[in-house]
């Protein structure tokens, strides 16, 4: 008997919680509603056991990490973000960095010969960063390494450079495919509640557009991931309504691939004052997004943000996909207060004490390499 039927089973369960567990063992989608009662109500041990019967109906006990690195083209940022420790405001550029056309290709050629297959772009907003600039930029990438996968710049970004361009999200969107790119990452997404993102992210582009950037990605036929920023003033309820419309879009476009909830990091920015979230919270945070979301196929964590034990232990509690496994340059979240993180050679010993089977995948989840044993499988 699985572990979903003892549950269900139990006369000590309550009522609402037993609908909702037998919702998700017939497959139907939990309810807003469902949601906030399990942020609200659900045990860590009940989440787990219906966050790991979804895991396994789509994924078995398969876990999935990719070899990619970051370029980080700068940390000036026209944006003051209360949460962000990475940027600096442009008035405070001595404390940054801002890289040229040239030392950006120079950290991508650093890669040659290494068996990375997706370089990972995303940085501060710079008014000298525009279209013109991330077109040639992608073009030069894809011209040096073709099979190099080119995933860069959010909807911030995005948002911002077609602003300045004085073009619209579709023509934008589609000069950035012309140039290279190929997929877009889940960032800036926060929370997309105004209530909250007036208090943490007032000045950059909203929800609302958030989401149609991503759209526009997505009628292009293209993929992208989207994020979730928990843990600091929000509710549960901004937590749900931030994940209903995300799975609307995707009913709509089918083109989201992954979705990552990312911890608040309190260090270094200028909301200190928050206390950040427990470990037993990012589990069960984990978990009701694998539940909730039912039309993503993966869930990713990334351990530099949690630490490698808790994505160790996220792996039972609906995750699938673990970044952060190799030799990843980004400093936007150790400048947090999050772990450094480890070289490629650790990957083995990440899953060694874990009852999984850890598969290499590149960016569209095409499997490369049983890291368990080291063998190529396609």
């Amino acid at each position: 008997m699985q572990a979903l039927d003892i549950l269900i089973q139990d006369p000590n369960l309550p009522t609402p919680l037993k609908v909702i567990a037998q919702k998700v063992q017939n497959h139907q989608r939990i309810t807003f509603d469902d949601g906030v009662y399990l942020y609200e109500s659900a045990e860590l041990g009940y989440l787990g056991v219906l966050a790991n019967f979804v895991r396994e109906e789509k994924h078995g006990d398969k876990t999935y990490f990719n070899r990619n690195f970051h370029l980080e083209p700068t940390n000036l940022c026209v944006y003051d973000c209360k949460f962000c420790s990475y940027s600096r405001l442009i008035k405070q550029k001595e404390e940054g960095w801002a890289l040229t056309m040239e030392e950006m290709l120079h950290i991508v050629k650093k890669y040659d010969g290494e068996p990375v297959t997706e370089v990972h772009i995303v940085g501060g907003v710079l008014p000298q960063y525009d279209v013109a600039f991330y077109s040639a930029l992608f073009t030069a990438i894809k011209k040096h390494r073709p099979d190099l996968h080119v995933k860069a710049l959010t909807p911030v970004e995005y948002h911002y450079i077609f602003k300045k361009a004085k073009i619209d999200y579709e023509t934008g969107m589609k000069l950035m495919k012309e140039a290279g790119l190929e997929s877009i990452p889940g960032g800036g997404a926060e929370i997309f509640h105004p209530e909250i993102r007036e208090k943490i992210a007032k000045d950059k582009c909203t929800g609302e557009q958030w989401l149609a950037i991503h759209e526009e990605w997505h009628k292009l036929g293209m993929r992208s991931n989207a994020t979730m920023l928990y843990g600091h003033i929000e509710k549960f309820e901004h937590r749900v309504d931030h994940m209903e419309q995300l799975r609307q879009l995707q009913d709509k476009t089918k083109g989201f691939q992954t979705f990552i909830p990312l911890k608040f990091r309190n260090q270094h920015n200028q909301m200190s004052n928050v206390p950040e979230v427990s470990v037993i919270e990012d589990l069960r945070n984990y978990a009701i997004a694998r539940i909730y979301m039912d039309n993503f196929d993966h869930i990713k964590a990334y351990w530099a943000m949690i630490s490698r034990e808790t994505a160790q232990m996220s792996l039972n509690f609906g995750v699938d996909d673990i970044d952060g496994t190799l030799d990843d340059t980004t400093k936007i979240y150790s400048m947090a207060g999050a772990e450094e993180q480890n070289p490629a050679m650790s990957t083995k010993e990440f899953f060694q004490s874990l009852q999984r089977h850890p598969i290499r995948q590149d960016i569209y989840f095409c499997l490369k390499e049983n890291a368990s044993n080291g063998s190529t499988i396609y």
